[in-house]
């Protein structure tokens, strides 16, 4: 049987990433009004909201030009990451890395298209908000911390070779 390269298997799923934050992102804007909120449980609402900004709207009031510059650095940061995902990987770091891409990607359609980033996932506890986040932001974050991981069993792999010598 005639497998297909890996690294197609982790191209794959960074398009799924960012297919899943944009089919989320395009049902909560045609569905509900700018604002809306629901509530799910006691701590967690669907809402519909903007960014203009970064992470935690970090330069959402900046006047517009962060639009620009946040697309820019998305996109450099994809291609970069795209040619690490050609290049021979450990599975957790192409694993780490195709989710940061279909994340990017995904919130870099955001900016490009729609000039600003759509949040839709709110937790709360006791009158503390976790800023607003989507799947997009989810993949980015949950990719970081399988490069944090890789590289502490990376650190624990190399000081087990040092002992056994």
């Amino acid at each position: 049987m005639n497998h297909p390269p890996r690294k197609a298997q982790w191209y794959a799923l960074a398009i799924v990433a960012s297919a899943g934050d944009q089919a989320a992102k395009s049902y909560i804007d045609m569905t509900t009004p700018l604002g809306w909120s629901h509530e799910v449980t006691s701590f967690f609402n669907l809402v519909h909201v903007l960014n203009p900004g970064a992470a935690f709207s970090f330069l959402a009031g900046a006047g517009g030009w962060q639009r620009w510059f946040f697309l820019a650095i998305a996109l450099g940061v994809s291609a970069w990451l795209a040619w690490q995902i050609s290049r021979p990987l450990r599975r957790m770091e192409a694993l780490s890395y195709s989710l940061i891409l279909g994340g990017a990607l995904g919130n870099a359609f955001d900016r490009a298209v729609r000039g600003h980033v759509i949040d839709y996932l709110d937790f709360h506890v006791g009158g503390w908000h976790w800023p607003a986040f989507n799947i997009a932001d989810m993949a980015i974050v949950g990719g970081a911390i399988a490069l944090v991981v890789q590289s502490l069993v990376s650190v624990d792999d190399r000081a087990a070779a040092k002992e056994s010598r």
